[in-house]
């Protein structure tokens, strides 16, 4: 547990980001479009937010709602614009119909991002094999973290998954060098026994605003997990 935890926000505009960055994110997530989940911000939103704070930005790159890429054309032309506006960390996944990555859009993607760091998202949750996915991924430019909850039912079922797939990490197992951002319905009581199992990095969305997803970013509810993480 002495590698210091990394605590990612989920953030809809400068608002939020602002709260976030005050009660000690380290790092925030953009997106737009909750009700599908998160979907690509604006250029401009980016680039309000980019201004606002000097925290770590991941971007989504995901157009409609599911794990389908859809216009591989269109996210390469957002990627695009959104490198040339100055961002430079991304979140993107996306499955062919058998469940598997699919490489093809990916690889297309990923080309555009010319070698930023990048998340694979929670469509690792929905594979029909998450160890198969992994393998076939793992040595794509940039990618450097899965955001995941061990199950596409949320950290609760996925508990077990999350704390083997650590351990394979911990042991340098290929495939399994990328980090582990643990998120989807993840709450403070899952944080003692994930960081005992070694996870480092935590994703909070609906965590963060108190009101829901129709409210801001609660700067208190985020300093509660900071500390939590920290102490």
């Amino acid at each position: 547990m002495s590698k210091r935890a990394v605590l990612e926000v989920i953030a809809l505009d400068v608002e939020d980001a602002v709260a976030a960055q005050a009660g000690g994110a380290d790092r925030l997530e953009l997106v737009t479009d909750m009700a599908a989940d998160g979907l690509t911000p604006s250029v401009e939103t980016f680039a309000a937010i980019r201004g606002a704070v000097d925290i770590s930005l991941r971007v989504m790159l995901r157009l409609a709602d599911g794990f389908a890429a859809g216009d591989v054309d269109e996210l390469v032309a957002r990627a695009r614009g959104l490198r040339a506006a100055g961002a430079d960390e991304f979140v993107l996944g996306f499955l062919d119909e058998h469940g598997g990555p699919d490489l093809v859009a990916i690889e297309r993607v990923v080309e555009a991002l010319d070698g930023c760091r990048w998340t694979f998202h929670r469509a690792v949750d929905r594979a029909a094999d998450r160890d198969a996915l992994r393998k076939q991924v793992a040595d794509l430019p940039g990618l450097d973290t899965y955001l995941t909850a061990g199950s596409a039912d949320g950290v609760d079922a996925g508990l077990d998954v999350l704390v083997a797939e650590a351990a394979r990490s911990a042991a340098g197992e290929p495939g399994y060098e990328q980090e582990i951002l643990v998120g989807g319905g993840l709450r403070l009581e899952h944080v003692a026994g994930l960081r005992r199992a070694g996870v480092s990095a935590f994703h909070i969305g609906g965590a963060a605003r108190p009101a829901g997803w129709s409210g801001p970013v609660s700067t208190t509810a985020v300093r509660t997990w900071h500390e939590t993480l920290t102490t």
